[in-house]
C-alpha cells in the first residue's frame, strides 16, 4: 500500500503530512503510558517483524502495491500509541533507505498505515474484547478480526484521498473497487498471521500482550486444599 511520489497532488500530500505529524506527536505522548519494562523490548521486535512482512509486496497496478500492514497486530501487542510510532519508524526507514514509498508521500503513508490501520484495528479489537469472554484466549479472535478489518479500511481511505487529490482522472468507484477488493484478500492473510503471532505469545506469556492485560487483571488466584494421604 505504499503510495509513491506524484500519486497525489501537493495540497493533499501536505494535508496528510500535517495529519501524520499531529498523530505522531500525540503518539509520542501517549506511548509514555504504554511503554514499560515489558512493552519496550517487544516494541522493537514488533517494528522489526512489521518491517520484514512489509517487504512482501503484491502488485495491484498503476504503480501501486499491496502488502501486510501490521497495524492491528502492533496495537494488540504493544498498544496503539506505541504501534503508531513503530510503524512510523518502519515507514521512514523504508522511504529513505529503500525507496519504498515516496518521500513526499511519507505523510500519506503514515496516515494510512500508522494512523488509520492502527486505530481502526485497535477500535475493532476493543469493541470485540468487550463482548467476548473476559479471558486471555479471547484476545486471539478479536485481534484476528481487527487485523482483517483494518487492511481494506486503510485501502478505502486511500481511495478517498485519491478522489480528493489524485493526479489521474480515474473514477472513485474504480479505485475503491480495486483497492478494497485486493486488500480484502490481503486482509485474510494478515488476519491469519496476526492470529498466529498473538496466540503464540498468549500461550506462553500473556502478560507481554498489551491487549490481554485487562483480562489478566481480573484473574483470581485459586488455592486448593490438599488432604495429606
Amino acid at each position: 500500500m505504499h503510495v509513491p511520489d506524484g500519486f497525489l497532488d501537493a495540497p493533499t500530500s501536505v494535508g496528510t503530512a500535517v495529519v501524520a505529524a499531529a498523530g505522531v506527536g500525540l503518539a509520542l505522548r501517549g506511548a509514555r503510558r504504554e511503554l514499560d519494562d515489558r512493552t519496550a523490548p517487544l516494541a522493537g521486535l514488533v517494528a522489526l517483524f512489521i518491517f520484514a512482512t512489509q517487504l512482501l509486496n503484491f502488485p495491484i497496478g498503476a504503480g501501486t502495491s499491496g502488502h501486510l500492514l501490521g497495524g492491528a497486530l502492533a496495537a494488540v501487542l504493544v498498544g496503539p500509541w506505541t504501534a503508531t510510532l513503530a510503524i512510523t519508524v518502519v515507514l521512514i526507514v523504508q522511504a529513505t533507505l529503500m525507496a519504498d514509498g515516496g518521500l513526499t508521500a511519507l505523510g500519506t503513508n503514515i496516515t494510512l498505515m500508522g494512523l488509520v490501520g492502527v486505530w481502526v484495528g485497535w477500535l475493532v479489537f476493543i469493541a470485540l474484547r468487550r463482548v467476548l469472554p473476559r479471558r486471555p484466549a479471547s484476545v486471539v479472535p478479536a485481534a484476528c478480526v481487527a487485523a482483517f478489518v483494518s487492511v481494506p479500511t486503510a485501502a478505502f481511505a486511500f481511495s478517498v484521498l485519491f478522489a480528493i487529490g489524485g493526479v489521474a482522472d480515474v473514477p472513485f468507484s474504480t479505485v475503491a473497487t480495486a483497492m478494497v477488493g485486493v486488500h480484502s484478500l490481503i486482509g485474510l492473510g494478515e488476519a491469519a498471521i496476526t492470529a498466529l503471532a498473538v496466540s503464540s505469545i498468549v500461550a506462553v506469556r500473556p502478560d507481554l500482550v498489551y491487549g490481554a492485560r485487562p483480562a489478566l487483571r481480573q484473574r483470581t488466584l485459586t488455592i486448593r486444599d490438599e488432604v495429606p494421604a
